[in-house]
């Protein structure tokens, strides 16, 4: 009797062997594999191409932003002396970008803010309820000693997660 129960058992064990086998390769048949190649975004391409980088790139769903500053098409620094305005003129070169890739602000996972001055951010970071509507993403908020131009005051990074 142990004998058969023995037998029954490694039948059973092996058939159960072979059907998980088979599922895994239906499995495997069914993954299909894309090809992820970069898209980069020149938002100002001879100011980006002159201090050497890309304003976004987009690899699959993902799209990371460079650091907006509050800077003209000539890469000159505008509303000098005035944090909030220059936080206003970063978001505005944000959206920019996020229309060029379909995306809006609700499409952003990760906002990361640096600024020369810390206390002046604070009090003007409720501008932010403008910008993120629905909910906040996570990131953080750095206050630094200086940034690229002195006269740059604040500069905004984005990371977005774009929805098929």
């Amino acid at each position: 009797m142990k004998q058969i129960l023995c037998i029954a058992l490694a039948i059973i064990f092996y058939s159960c062997e072979q059907n998980q086998k088979n599922v895994t390769k239906d499995i495997e048949k069914e993954i299909i594999v894309e090809s992820e190649v970069p898209e980069y975004f020149l938002l100002r391409p001879e100011v980006e191409k002159a201090y050497g980088y890309s304003h976004a790139v987009k690899i699959g769903n993902s799209i990371k932003i460079s650091g907006a500053v509050s800077m003209n098409n000539e890469g000159n620094p505008t509303a000098i002396g005035d944090l909030e305005q220059q936080m206003k003129n970063c978001y505005a070169d944000l959206e920019k970008v996020l229309n060029h890739y379909g995306c809006t602000f609700d499409d952003v996972v990760v906002e990361n803010i640096f600024t020369t001055d810390m206390p002046a951010f604070l009090q003007v970071s409720g501008y932010r309820n403008e910008i993120y509507k629905n909910q906040f993403p996570t990131g953080s908020w750095l206050g630094v000693k200086e940034l690229a131009i002195p006269e740059f005051m604040i500069e905004i990074e984005l990371e977005v997660h774009k929805s098929k």
